[in-house]
């Protein structure tokens, strides 16, 4: 059974128990389950382990790996509301309470980590895009967190999530997907009791849709180094969302008509960006 807390977020939860490991493929018409989740702009990612832990919050949705101990993707939608509010946050590090404790790291295993390898316990869901809502704490739990470079977390990557939080200052709903790439082996984290596996690098996926019809969509995708510098330019890691399927083994956008995803997948509209990414 899965314990649910925090108030106020306990009525709006959505989650999703173990159906991608109950229903094999083909026996709903499809090869993987339908999950309906406000997360989710034309279907979830799939292509994760069926080991994997799918946990659908009021903030956000993320598909937790049990060897790396961190999230293949973290999906989440922002509007004003989540945004925009008077919310006092804090970082307050907890150990996922929907995982067993062989699934998730904890508090502790991060000790060390920043003096020996230059990391941060970096957001995939940012605290600071959910200011509107009490659940913001949930960002804070370990499953949403890997040890992310300082230079990239407090450079490119902060600047990134900025002009995202930007785009919904403009009144847009967006939809964002994110998450690790494995290229290369990375030391691991000193403290850590646990086996757990270090990204080499992050993708990054933002996606609007103004209007009902498939040509309002517009999208950007970013993969960034771990060793990205802090002054790095994030224009400079533009990519198409076909590059991040390639480097992850994940499909996106998978609820879209093929020739409509296949178009959008495989261009870069520079025009959108350079408007709102420079």
């Amino acid at each position: 059974m899965i314990e649910k807390k925090h108030g106020l977020c306990i009525f709006s939860c959505l989650f999703v128990l173990a159906l991608i490991l109950t229903f094999p493929p083909g026996t709903l018409g499809a090869d993987y389950p339908e999950i309906h989740c406000k997360h989710f702009i034309y279907g979830y990612p799939t292509g994760t382990p069926f080991s994997n832990d799918l946990i659908i919050r009021d903030i956000y949705a993320l598909s937790s790996n049990d060897e790396s101990k961190f999230a293949d993707w973290v999906a989440y939608r922002l509007d004003k509301e989540t945004l925009t509010g008077d919310v006092k946050t804090f970082r307050k590090w907890q150990p996922d309470p929907w995982l067993n404790e062989n699934e998730t790291l904890e508090p502790s295993d991060y000790k060390g980590a920043n003096a020996a390898l230059k990391v941060d316990r970096g957001h995939q869901a940012p605290l600071a895009s959910f200011k509107g809502t009490q659940c913001w704490s949930e960002t804070n739990y370990l499953s949403n967190i890997t040890p992310q470079k300082s230079d990239l977390n407090q450079g490119p990557w902060r600047i990134l999530e900025g002009k995202v939080r930007d785009l919904v200052k403009a009144g847009n709903v967006v939809y964002v997907m994110t998450g690790p790439l494995y290229e290369r082996e990375m030391a691991p984290m000193p403290g850590a009791d646990e086996s757990h596996k270090i990204p080499s690098g992050y993708w990054k996926i933002v996606i609007i849709q103004p209007d009902k019809g498939y040509n309002s969509i517009k999208t950007t995708s970013f993969i960034f180094d771990q060793e990205t510098p802090r002054k790095g330019v994030v224009i400079d890691h533009l990519c198409t969302i076909n590059e991040i399927e390639t480097k992850t083994g994940l499909d996106f956008l998978r609820d879209l008509p093929d020739a409509i995803e296949e178009k959008i997948e495989g261009s870069i509209d520079r025009n959108w960006l350079d408007a709102h990414f420079k």
